[in-house]
């Protein structure tokens, strides 16, 4: 049978979950992802587990965040100003922003922290910091 291999186009059903058991991301009652092995479209480690799958095979695989999002960065948390914060915006934890970068770049953050003076903000990717487990199931090869 052909395995997968760098280069292919796949189509794969899975579920991410994190150590605790809780469900980040599933396939489940979708289509397959589709895309192509190494090309990075998704994390290094969700690749690997992939090569020399085939096509009906299924496995379960943790990935370290080395391989997943990576480490979180504290350089990436930032403090802001109160008073640069606009008017109109209600900040509260948890809440999702886009900000612009220095280069101009949209950076996507989650707001961690709030007190009298500062928003403390996360542009840390979600899951970063984190190991996740895979359950796969390699659906097509092309």
């Amino acid at each position: 049978m052909q395995q997968a291999k760098n280069g292919d186009k796949v189509k794969v059903h899975y579920t991410g979950s994190l150590e605790d058991g809780s469900i980040f991301d599933s396939s489940e009652g979708h289509e397959p992802l589709e895309f192509e092995i190494g090309s990075g479209q998704v994390i290094v480690g969700f690749d690997e587990a992939l090569t020399g799958m085939t096509v009906g095979e299924k496995k379960t695989v943790k990935i370290p965040c080395a391989k997943a999002y990576g480490d979180i960065q504290n350089e990436l948390v930032l403090q802001v100003p109160l008073a640069q914060v606009p008017a109109d915006l209600n900040p509260e934890i948890g809440m999702h922003l886009e900000v612009g970068g220095a280069q101009g770049e949209v950076m996507r953050v989650t707001i961690i922290d709030i007190n009298e003076t500062v928003v403390t903000l996360d542009a840390n990717p979600p899951l970063a910091g984190k190991d996740l487990t895979f359950a796969l199931e390699l659906v097509a090869i092309a």
